[in-house]
Order: structure tokens, then C-alpha cells, then sequence
């Protein structure tokens, strides 16, 4: 058995374009588990979905100025990352009707724009449900280094991070500027997006940031080690979902989310049955 999982794993690597999409995905999935942590905490975590619709509109437009779709869709969605949180915090658009607003806005300009030009091929269930056969090797090598970016800064800023995300009122009253962090946060999250969009799917992207984080707290308490496992369990999951892609033949983002999802509900039970264990 073990030799013949060996011989299959060397038949996938084999292939360029998966080499490139499990490089790409690691790193996306290594992003998503760390931001997620606080995505969830603060209950931002319907931003990366608002974000995620904000990028196929993104990716339409490049599609219709035949330019490199990484480079309209990275300006695009942090602007949008920006705008979000503006309009939350100076206007009377809270929260999920901001996101509601953007993300709709934009998912619908990204079909028109879609219909007008290249016209409703494969090409939209790509952007919308993703695909691995998406990444070229220039997409990987920018990738590659927007990943490092996201994980150097998130190293970096940790503590302020984790300040932030617990407290923001009593951080701003220790003298920390909140807003150039969770600022920062939202920035992230959309280099982030952005990558693993490609990949996943406008559609399925949001669940690569929530479910390692949900997951891991079901267990877990502390937030270094909430961190920690939610990398383990993104990167994880990421790999045997692209595993059951290749063998299967089925969509590598909806491949991925299946086996996290099956991940979150083995984490609810080990919580569930532990009480009873302990007495024992």
C-alpha cells in the first residue's frame, strides 16, 4: 500500500502545472491559517468572501484588457480591503451591508464585463470555482514572493497583531495606532485572496482563511497555539484535497474545502468526547 501511494505521488509530481499548484497552494494555505486566526477573532471573517467576489470582478477586467491577471486583481482588491473598512468606520454602512455592497457590486460588474467580452465559457466557472491548471510560472514566481511578504509582516507585527485582534479599545489607549494594523490585516488578507483565487475559486477561497481557524479552536485555546495548528491543519488539508483532486478528477478548490470541512467535524468531535475521556 505504501509503495503504491509512493508511486502515485511521484505520478503527480510529474506533471508541471501540479508541482506549481502545490508550491502556490501551500503558501496561500500557510497565509490563509495565519490571518485567519484573527480574521475570526474579530469577526472579519465574511471580509475575505466580500474580498473574494471583489477579485473576480478584478480578474474579468484583466481578462478584458488581455493583462497579467495578478496585476489588476492585487490593486484592485487591496483598494477594495481599504474602502471596506472606511466605509464601516466613517459612514452609516456597517459592517456586513459594506461587504454586502462591494462584493455584490462586483461579482455582477465581473459577469457584465465577462458577457461583453470574452463571453460565458469555461474560462468563468475557472475564476468562479478555480482551477490548478490556472498557474503559469510567472503566477508562481510573484506568488512566491508576495507569500514571503505576507508571512515576514504577519512574523513581524505578531504582537501588534495579537493586540489588535484581542483589544483594540485598550491597545488605542496603550498609544497603538489600531487603525494602520487592522488596516494591515485587511491588506493582507487580500494579497492573500488574490493568490489562491486562481486556485480556489472566487467562491471557495473565504473557506481556505475560516475553516483551519474554526477548527483549530475546537480544541485548542491559546492563540499561538490556535496559530500554529491552523497552519498545520490548512497546509494538510490542502494536500490530501489535492491528492483526492488528482485521483479523482474533481475540482481542486471544492476538493480542498470538502477535506476541511471533514477535518472541522473530526476537531468538534475530539472536543465533544474529551469531558468523558478525562473522567475516565
Amino acid at each position: 500500500m505504501i509503495g503504491n501511494a509512493l508511486a502515485t505521488l511521484g505520478e503527480m509530481f510529474s506533471y508541471a502545472f501540479l508541482v506549481r499548484a502545490v508550491v502556490v497552494g501551500a503558501l496561500v494555505s500557510v497565509c490563509s491559517a495565519l490571518l485567519g486566526v484573527n480574521l475570526v477573532l474579530k469577526r472579519y471573517s465574511m471580509i475575505g468572501d466580500g474580498l473574494s467576489h471583489v477579485g473576480f470582478g478584478a480578474l474579468a477586467l484583466a481578462t478584458a484588457l488581455n493583462t497579467a491577471p495578478l496585476f489588476v486583481s492585487i490593486p484592485v482588491v487591496l483598494a477594495a480591503a481599504f474602502l471596506l473598512l472606511r466605509l464601516g468606520e466613517k459612514t452609516l454602512i456597517k459592517g456586513d451591508a459594506a461587504i454586502a455592497l462591494i462584493s455584490t457590486s462586483s461579482l455582477a460588474l465581473g459577469v457584465v464585463i465577462i458577457s461583453r467580452t470574452t463571453g460565458m465559457n469555461t474560462d468563468v466557472c475557472n475564476y468562479l470555482f478555480g482551477s490548478i491548471l490556472a498557474m503559469s510560472k510567472s503566477d508562481v514566481c510573484l506568488s512566491v514572493v508576495l507569500a514571503a511578504a505576507v508571512i515576514i509582516l504577519f512574523l513581524l507585527f505578531y504582537h501588534k497583531l495579537f493586540a489588535v485582534t484581542f483589544d483594540e479599545r485598550f491597545a488605542g489607549a496603550c498609544g497603538m495606532k489600531t487603525g494602520i494594523y487592522t488596516m494591515l490585516i485587511a491588506c493582507l488578507t487580500a494579497v492573500t485572496i488574490v493568490l489562491g483565487m486562481r486556485m480556489m475559486g472566487a467562491m471557495l477561497i473565504s473557506a481556505l482563511i475560516i475553516f483551519p481557524a474554526l477548527t483549530s479552536m475546537r480544541v485548542f485555546k491559546q492563540f499561538r497555539t490556535v496559530t500554529f495548528s491552523s497552519v498545520i491543519i490548512s497546509v494538510v488539508c490542502f494536500f490530501i484535497g489535492i491528492v483526492i483532486s488528482y485521483l479523482y478528477a474533481v475540482p481542486a478548490g471544492a476538493s480542498v474545502v470538502i477535506v476541511n470541512i471533514s477535518m472541522f467535524i473530526v476537531f468538534w468531535i475530539i472536543k465533544t468526547l474529551r469531558p468523558y475521556v478525562c473522567k475516565k
